[in-house]
């Protein structure tokens, strides 16, 4: 009876304090928002893997969508050069996919720079699971000033 009150103990304890891979991969991409906010280039880079990619859906002079790449280090020293909340995007997340060691996230977000509107879109990230580590692969957003409901 000991070692079944043992094990119930212990399996209960278990599941209260074990995050699901869920959470672990909103947090992950929550710490990369944090970071940007608190203008924390290098809380930024290790939510990133070695050779992640950035890229932004957006238009040409033309009025054509393009797909502009960027850089992760040009994207985090631009972070590490925002004072304390200059740099504020609000996501809402709406939806998580997992399989095996790799997730895929969709957050809307509005952007505030110097806490007046940028911008607004969403964004698509894919993370892997390396070494038991949830970080970022891929990120690609879009960006409009319009109809942001």
């Amino acid at each position: 009876m000991k070692n079944y009150l043992f094990i119930l103990a212990f399996a209960i304890t278990n599941n209260c304090f074990a995050q699901s891979d869920e959470q672990k991969v909103t947090e992950r991409v929550q710490q990369l928002f944090t970071a940007m906010f608190n203008g924390d280039s290098i809380g930024a880079r290790s939510c990133f893997t070695e050779k992640a990619i950035m890229q932004t859906i957006g238009m040409d002079k033309a009025g054509n969508s393009v797909v502009q790449t960027g850089s992760i280090d040009a994207f985090t020293s631009f972070v590490g050069k925002q004072a304390k909340g200059t740099a504020d995007e609000r996501i809402k997340f709406d939806g998580i996919k997992i399989d095996g060691d790799m997730a895929l996230v969709w957050t809307p977000y509005e952007f505030y720079y110097q806490q007046k509107f940028s911008h607004c879109g969403v964004n698509s990230f894919m993370l892997f699971r390396h070494k038991g580590e949830w970080r970022i692969n891929y990120i690609i957003d879009t960006r409009r000033k319009e109809n942001c409901n």
